[in-house]
């Protein structure tokens, strides 16, 4: 068959010339510029709202745009999806299936799309269409779950035993289901009886609004997101459920909250009975992030049972549309990239002992120092200024002094957060280190080199450093303590906080390898949703003496940190090196969850302890002085456009 058999008549004339003395009038050939193709994908999950999309690098197939994508239609009572579309005839064509559920507003949520590096690909030279298979072509198979387009997440996080309830109800194990309410005030019929949650029938979910579940436990199996069952999840002692639910219209939900626990005389066929419920309502939450204690009533006297009390979370759409579907870079690591060398605040801290580098950290010249040494990746911190400039620098804290510098008494020196000072401050004023501040002793004597200068912005060093090294951007943000003190009282909605950040990457990151990281699991959380392109990783203090521990339970141990990264779809997650060399099978733990694992500490500022992790199988080794402890002279890692050949 030829492949003008697919052709439609979209042509355009084209002349030749008669030969020279010739009386014969110019011939018109037809040069075919189009053609219709027939797109046809097998895909057997999709569920019952969601629908198969295509997208591609042409104006037809709405270059990758999730907005312009084009729908497919379902071949009856089979898996096939397929669409006649016409196509250009003279370039390679692009293309990637795509799993949405559309909504009343007329947009589409993502649900999972073909992540494969490189698209699949109609060659000018192809003749006929084939059966695609969704997600699996040229010998791999790489489907990821979407992003926040329009839609919202809110996250129920239940964990160290939050419910309070009567004595006789005390040592039961209990189910949690929590289920969305349209808040209609009267305009329809809605449920308003919690008992009828104990109805074999679950009740239909308002349109583009879904909920899933998942329970950090060993089994990789339980960390990920499932649907959520007619009577809800298991809770058991020291359990973290986490319960999201997706839905684009968040101020138009209430949620009811319903507690199952299974009669001790009950049979295996016998339901769970229904003990009590509670309800939230949209006007309790905080714009981001919160804590909620709510009274739990029982479903047969109505009366007062206890309390439960649970965190929750709310990620937000970047405001800016800053991602498509044309690659994604979330999930992806080349099986050759292992040891990586990873410099820490660039060349390395700078004020940790007396023999701190000689060149201050998280600085330009400390950052072109580190790439010049080899390194592969380049860490450092991002935090906000007052007015909201992502700037790279460690410390939550500074001393400045408003006299002239080099002349520093100890009565001049005042301790400030850096969100209270703007970048003009920050970079402007004399800004000392708090060890400085406190020590009364000056370590650096740079303010003439630009490029030593403390606080530069994360989009100079975006577009000043080297594009070949790759960056693993640290995302700062407060901690709450074991005491249940906080790091810092962070002034800014983590929502803002996180999408300036995205924006400048984004936006400028251009070819850089970036890996997103931070020790706040629902910063990480929220960095995966709010964008598809780049990866994300959960740093960890695991188990350890040196520093205090966190009150989050995700963050007290490197199984609690994979159970994490798994639950949440990240790549991996960045360990401390103590707790790894306590317990080397822990690599094993992050690698056959399918993790990427680094890891970071003062431990591994030793030529023999790099050696001894990269050989444990480290993919990354985070350290200090990296051009007197590298074992080579560069390792090359792609960047990001090279990295389609993987």
């Amino acid at each position: 068959m030829q492949r003008w058999f697919f052709l439609e008549e979209h042509i355009k004339q084209k002349e030749i010339l008669p030969k020279k003395m010739s009386l014969q009038q110019p011939v018109a050939v037809h040069e075919v510029t189009s053609q219709e193709w027939i797109f046809t994908v097998s895909a057997p999950d999709v569920g019952p709202k969601e629908k198969v999309f295509l997208t591609g690098n042409t104006a037809e197939l709405g270059e990758w745009d999730f907005n312009r994508m084009v729908p497919l239609e379902q071949q009856s009572e089979t898996n096939l999806w397929s669409k006649t579309i016409k196509i250009p005839n003279t370039s390679d064509v692009l293309y990637r299936y795509v799993i949405c559920i559309p909504t009343e507003e007329n947009d589409v949520i993502v649900r999972n799309w073909e992540t494969n590096i490189h698209p699949r690909v109609i060659k000018d030279s192809t003749l006929h269409p084939v059966e695609d298979v969704f997600g699996a072509y040229d010998g791999k198979h790489n489907i990821s779950t979407g992003w926040l387009t329009t839609q919202t997440l809110i996250q129920f996080k239940f964990a160290k035993n939050p419910l309070h309830l009567k004595s006789r109800l005390n040592g039961r194990l209990m189910n949690i289901k929590v289920t969305p309410v349209k808040l209609s005030f009267g305009t329809e019929p809605q449920v308003e009886d919690s008992s009828l949650s104990t109805d074999t029938m679950d009740v239909e979910m308002p349109a583009g609004v879904f909920v899933e579940v998942s329970t950090l436990d060993n089994d990789p199996s339980v960390c990920r997101l499932r649907a959520q069952e007619q009577f809800g999840s298991e809770y058991k002692p020291n359990d973290i459920l986490l319960i999201n639910i997706m839905t684009p219209n968040p101020l138009g939900l209430a949620y009811l909250v319903d507690f199952y626990s299974y009669s001790s005389r009950a049979s295996a066929e016998d339901p769970p009975c229904h003990i009590g419920y509670t309800y939230i309502l949209p006007n309790m939450f905080k714009p981001s992030e919160g804590t909620l204690e709510l009274p739990v009533t029982c479903n047969v006297k109505h009366r007062p049972l206890g309390t439960v009390n649970f965190d929750y979370l709310i990620i937000r759409p970047l405001p800016e549309k800053l991602c498509d579907l044309q690659v994604s870079y979330a999930k992806h690591w080349d099986p050759s990239w292992t040891g990586l060398e990873v410099g820490h605040r660039g060349l390395g801290a700078s004020f940790k002992t007396k023999e701190g580098n000689s060149i201050r950290e998280n600085t330009i010249a400390s950052l072109k120092k580190a790439a010049a040494s080899g390194a592969d990746l380049l860490e450092f911190d991002v935090q906000l200024s007052k007015d909201m400039i992502p700037v790279i620098y460690h410390d939550y804290h500074v001393c400045i002094s408003m006299k002239r510098k080099k002349e520093v008494e100890h009565t001049e020196m005042l301790e400030l957060p850096v969100k209270d000072l703007t970048l003009e401050h920050l970079q402007k004023l004399k800004v000392y280190h708090l060890v400085e501040g406190r020590n009364h002793e000056i370590l650096f004597f740079d303010e003439d080199l630009e490029e030593h200068q403390p606080f530069p912005t994360l989009e100079d060093a975006l577009k000043n450093i080297d594009s070949h090294v790759g960056f693993n951007v640290e995302l700062k943000w407060t901690m709450e303590m074991g005491d249940g003190t906080f790091e810092l009282n962070n002034p800014f909605d983590m929502n803002t906080y996180v999408d300036k950040i995205l924006e400048v990457v984004l936006k400028h990151a251009g070819e850089r390898r970036i890996v997103f990281s931070g020790f706040n699991p629902d910063i990480c959380t929220m960095v995966r949703q709010k964008q598809n392109k780049y990866p994300v990783m959960f740093l960890t203090v695991g188990i350890t003496n040196k520093y205090p521990a966190y009150r989050d339970p995700r963050c007290l141990s490197i199984p609690a940190a994979v159970q994490h990264a798994v639950s949440s779809d990240i790549l991996g997650v960045v360990v401390h090196t103590e707790d790894l060399l306590r317990d080397p099978t822990q690599v094993k733990l992050a690698t056959d969850a399918g993790l990427v694992i680094f890891c970071w500490g003062d431990d591994n500022n030793d030529k023999n302890t790099i050696k001894r992790l990269k050989e444990m199988g480290l993919h990354a080794v985070i350290y200090d002085k990296l051009d007197q402890y590298t074992t080579k002279e560069v390792k090359d890692l792609p960047s990001s456009s090279i990295s389609y050949s993987s």
